[in-house]
């Protein structure tokens, strides 16, 4: 079953037999994707595109927010779909908030002033006038409000939690924010049982098999919201049991056979990792992963052949090439340093740079 498991993983995270033709689309299909390494996230994006995407056209669609950027689920970075994005904040912010209430307190950030900072931002930025942090924090000291360092990067986190800013376009290199009801269109908005039983439709459609563990790990929501969405929807889901483990996923038809080996070179927090507590299914020819572990996995981007993790590998830009270092935990076969060579070919169109291993 663990083979199973990972023949369906790669193909309902479009990782295999995608028919995703756009990035923007491959957000709105998984719902939210971990994105605090932006260079990379756009990688694993690209990855689940059905043709070639360079990253100069996500790139675009960044700025032209077809694709948002926002502090949502757990208390870090996602890619969310602008139509996804006010539902996505009233359902999972309030747990973020929560998380966040200890800081707040260490940095003094009671409700007066961060309702203070609220009413900066939006004098600030609007009339979609987006700035960057730093011309943020410039804001705040004019306004008297001490922000700097991480009391700043607490204010803009509230702010995103309860919707007032979220991405901009990019300056340069630089993110800037603006303000989310000038950024973003509205749509038919959804309550919280409708969105509650959305966001647990796309996960186990797009993550599955999966378990209600991973899922509250994945969401940051509680096991009673878990039991509470998987009731609402499983008609539409299937349910094994595994090792004592429940299972979900889609009741579609099985995805067929990937031509064998296929690698595929993923970025530190990919969904196809990041997405799941228990991580044991794609470490059966290495120890099994689980979140506590100081593994390659977590401190370097992977390497997986057909769904199973081998190895880790880095990334070295220079003006004219790519430069790639591999660690790899098993000995390939020449099949696979093929497959693994493919795979860099890909992430040399994807850079439009050639790739150096090293």
């Amino acid at each position: 079953m663990a083979l199973d498991i990972i023949r369906y993983r790669l193909h309902n995270q479009l990782l295999s037999q995608t028919k995703s033709t756009r990035p923007s689309q491959v957000v709105e299909q998984l719902g939210a994707v971990q994105s605090q390494d932006y260079a990379e996230a756009k990688w694993a994006l690209a990855q689940r595109v059905k043709d070639v995407t360079t990253e100069a056209a996500i790139d675009q669609a960044f700025n032209e927010g077809k694709i948002l950027r926002t502090h949502v689920l757990r208390p870090t970075w996602h890619f969310v779909a602008p139509a996804d994005i006010r539902w996505l904040l009233m359902l999972a912010a309030p747990r973020v908030q929560a998380g966040n209430a200890f800081m707040y307190r260490k940095l003094e950030l009671d409700k007066a002033i961060i309702r203070k900072s609220y009413t900066v931002l939006e004098k600030a930025l609007q009339g979609n006038n987006q700035l960057t942090r730093a011309e943020l924090g410039t804001a705040f000291q004019k306004a008297g409000i001490a922000a700097e360092g991480q009391r700043l990067g607490y204010f803009m986190m509230s702010a995103e939690l309860d919707g007032i800013i979220c991405s901009g376009p990019r300056k340069g290199k630089q993110f800037t924010y603006a303000l989310l009801e000038e950024r973003v269109p509205r749509v038919k908005p959804l309550n919280r049982d409708e969105a509650l039983a959305e966001l647990v439709r796309r996960y186990f459609t797009t993550r599955g098999p999966a378990t209600l563990q991973d899922f509250t790990w994945w969401s940051g929501l509680t096991m009673a919201d878990a039991r509470k969405g998987i009731e609402m929807v499983k008609a539409h889901f299937l349910n094994e049991m595994l090792d004592d483990q429940s299972y979900w996923f889609a009741d579609s038809a099985s995805p067929v056979h990937e031509k064998s080996p296929t690698a595929h070179l993923l970025p530190n927090y990919d969904e196809y990792f990041i997405g799941f507590k228990d991580r044991s299914a794609i470490g059966k020819l290495v120890s099994p992963l689980r979140p506590e572990e100081n593994s390659v996995a977590l401190n370097a981007h992977i390497i997986i052949l057909d769904g199973q993790i081998v190895g880790g590998w880095r990334r070295t830009l220079s003006k004219h090439a790519v430069i790639l270092e591999r660690n790899l935990l098993i000995d390939l076969t020449r099949g696979e340093e093929r497959a693994l060579a493919r795979e860099a070919d890909r992430y040399s169109e994807f850079l439009q740079l050639p790739v150096e291993w090293l």
